[in-house]
């Protein structure tokens, strides 16, 4: 049986390895990302497909940032599409101008607080402020949801402490940087295994490499969703 706690990434080339891909997972999954780099491979026809023909939940891992209009615009020609999670960069105007393009209609805003893949010295080179990247993270987690923001993205090393503030109550928490024990970290720099994050107060796991490049990724997704039946 699945658990929608478990989002999958679908961070293949195309929407026919996409679909190839989920129909070996079967139903050990029911929640899958669709993220930026399947774009211009059918992305947004492989999302409308897993919801449509085979009532899987979507979470469309957009990342979206530009001037208010535009990414207004931008949300509400894609919460036609009747999908169940979409991505926006944290800044609060991006967050309230997502939320105006998805009124009416019941797909969640999650804003990104600091990618996962990035450390202390990736934000010095952006010229991001002083500071530990924890308190950022939360600071940037609390602008978000004052903004509208229905949930974040975050590591699951910072959950506990985004879930500690008064701003979460009622809000979601999705996190990748998600790995099972001994698994590669590849680009990723702030991992936990899938049972700590949840135990750290995420709502949804996100999970990619570790599923879809095992020699079993069926197998390979009901060990994780067996693991989050124990928390």
């Amino acid at each position: 049986m699945s658990d929608d706690r478990l989002i999958v990434a679908l961070d293949v080339a195309n929407a026919h390895l996409g679909l190839e891909m989920a129909g070996k997972i079967g139903d050990a999954v029911s929640f899958y990302k669709i993220g930026l780099g399947m774009l211009t491979g059918g992305g947004l026809a492989l999302a409308n497909e897993l919801k449509q023909e085979h009532g899987k939940r979507i979470f469309l891992d957009m990342k979206l940032f530009d001037i208010g209009a535009t990414v207004e615009n931008a949300v509400r020609g894609l919460a036609q599409f009747d999908l169940d999670f979409l991505t926006v960069h944290g800044d609060p105007h991006v967050v309230r101008a997502a939320k105006e393009g998805a009124a009416g209609k019941d797909m969640k805003i999650l804003a990104v607080t600091i990618l996962t893949s990035l450390d202390r010295s990736d934000l010095d080179a952006g010229l991001i402020k002083p500071g530990d990247i924890a308190d950022i993270v939360a600071e940037r987690a609390a602008r978000a949801f004052e903004a509208g923001a229905d949930g974040v993205i975050a590591s699951p090393q910072e959950s506990a402490m985004i879930r500690a503030l008064p701003q979460s109550e009622g809000r979601l928490i999705v996190t990748p940087g998600v790995r099972p024990a001994g698994a590669d970290l590849g680009d990723q720099k702030r991992v936990t295994t899938p049972a700590q994050a949840i135990a750290n107060g995420s709502d949804h796991i996100v999970v990619g490499r570790p599923i879809w490049k095992a020699a079993d990724p069926r197998a390979a997704a009901q060990a994780i969703v067996d693991e989050l039946a124990g928390v």
